[in-house]
């Protein structure tokens, strides 16, 4: 099976999207049933990527949708092989059929009922100079390899096997990245549940989503986060070119999602693992292998984000991230201050109006001097009329509220909550990023660094 970037995906990611799937140490016992040839498995995704820029120098071929590896499944009948038994046909078979000339990895799973082997291979030879050539035949190929290899080793083959493949993406499943225009359709539909007033109001939104607007001429052009060309939005379909956009805005026209709406995804930070600490609790090597490039990936990332930011240095990280814990929190205390008062509001609304009705009752208790005989007629009236007074002395009212007041204050009090609530997830999201960042950026410089740092900084106030 040919594994090409497609769908918006950079040669980088699609490579390391394949080989961490087959990697997944819960599916290859820790990583133990993983051989690779003339790679590392722990950076695999790096060495293949560097051998496609290798092979662009040397033979000047460059392929917008290349393909970038092959993928072979190759599965045994329950119990008719060991897992390490698995893991070696594998090798044999990418052995002989790729003679020597291609990187591989061999990852036996046995998180099914039946043991079986994913089988990656680099496209690019170990030389650089050429790319596996995918003839015509070339299925029916290695099928009859991996049978002939079943066979000698005494294993049972599948005689008349039916053709019931899926392309890599329906394979992948919810893994799948969407194409740049997928991803600016779900962000359109998106920005538009937000039921903008004008056409300025949908940009704001879109840009705020991390999109691009740009226009030449007439012409209005969108490009998604980490893609490098803009979509113009004449090319995005019916329902999103901007005069559609414009009848959409002034109620002439109702807006139908062409597809479920997919929100654009950008990766998420990940503290750095303590990789010491999880094999003192009895992680495996396998994890170990994992949890490295893992950390190296986190690493990247973290540097990335900093690069991106003018290059914004560790102070600059700590003031950022004050600031936006600050507000977070700002936030949280205006929300629960609200929470608060409409809670009060319920219970003082139920208790004005519970006064008002027993009042009466009230009186003629009053009127009979306390009587017995009254008390037990009307017990549960005055029962309540005395835990209304007790709620309004807690309170310390010294004048009833209407419970048309108290209405209207509670209606404000939501009308504000909901217009706080937006912002508080988006300054809890960004709180968490940028910690994330300071504490992956601590541990990358060294606790004694930062230390240093934060006592000069003392030093220069």
């Amino acid at each position: 099976m040919p594994l090409h970037t497609g769908k918006g995906r950079k040669v980088g990611r699609a490579i390391s999207d394949i080989i961490d799937y087959i990697k997944n140490p819960e599916k290859t016992d820790d990583g133990r049933l993983i051989t690779s040839y003339e790679c590392d498995s722990r950076i695999a995704d790096a060495e293949f990527l560097f051998t496609k820029k290798r092979y662009a120098d040397i033979t000047g071929r460059q392929q917008e949708n290349d393909v970038i590896a092959y993928h072979f499944r190759q599965s045994f009948r329950p119990g008719e092989v060991t897992p390490e038994e698995a893991n070696q046909i594998g090798v044999e078979f990418a052995q002989r059929f790729l003679k020597g000339r291609h990187a591989f990895i061999v990852c036996t799973h046995i998180d099914k009922a039946h043991t079986h082997n994913h089988i990656i291979w680099n496209s690019t030879t170990l030389d650089c100079s050429r790319k596996f050539r995918n003839f015509w035949g070339s299925t029916k190929a290695v099928r009859n390899l991996s049978d002939t290899i079943c066979i000698e080793h005494q294993l049972s083959v599948v005689e008349n096997p039916q053709r019931h493949g899926k392309s890599y993406n329906k394979w992948l499943g919810d893994k799948a990245t969407p194409s740049q225009r997928e991803l600016l359709r779900a962000a359109i539909d998106t920005a538009l549940e937000k039921h903008p007033d004008t056409i300025d109001e949908l940009w704001t939104l879109l840009q705020e989503a991390g999109c691009e607007v740009k226009r030449r001429g007439k012409s209005v052009s969108l490009q998604a986060p980490n893609h490098k060309a803009p979509a113009r939005l004449s090319s995005l379909g019916e329902g999103y070119s901007e005069s559609d956009l414009l009848a959409i805005l002034s109620g002439k026209k109702v807006h139908t999602p062409r597809k479920k709406a997919t929100v654009l995804q950008v990766p998420k930070p990940s503290l750095l693992i303590d990789i010491q600490a999880k094999l003192d609790a009895g992680k495996g090597a396998g994890y170990e292998q994992w949890a490295k490039v893992f950390n190296i990936k986190q690493i990247a990332q973290t540097m990335n984000f900093l690069r991106e930011n003018s290059g914004m240095d560790y102070s600059e990280l700590v003031r950022q991230t004050d600031a936006a814990t600050a507000r977070f929190n700002t936030l949280s205390v205006q929300i629960k201050a609200a929470e608060t008062r409409m809670a009060e509001i319920v219970v003082l609304k139920t208790q004005v109006i519970n006064y008002a009705k027993t009042r009466k009752v009230f009186d003629g208790y009053k009127a009979s001097r306390y009587s017995k005989k009254y008390l037990a007629e009307h017990e549960a009236d005055i029962i309540l009329h005395r835990a209304a007074k007790k709620t309004f002395n807690d309170m310390q009212l010294k004048k009833l509220p209407t419970v048309k007041s108290l209405q209207s204050e509670y209606a404000a009090l939501l009308s504000e909550k909901k217009a706080a609530y937006s912002e508080y997830r988006q300054a809890r999201d960004e709180m968490r990023k940028l910690l994330i960042y300071r504490a992956n950026a601590e541990k990358i410089l060294g606790k004694d660094a930062c230390a240093a740092e934060k006592e000069q900084e003392h030093g220069q106030r």
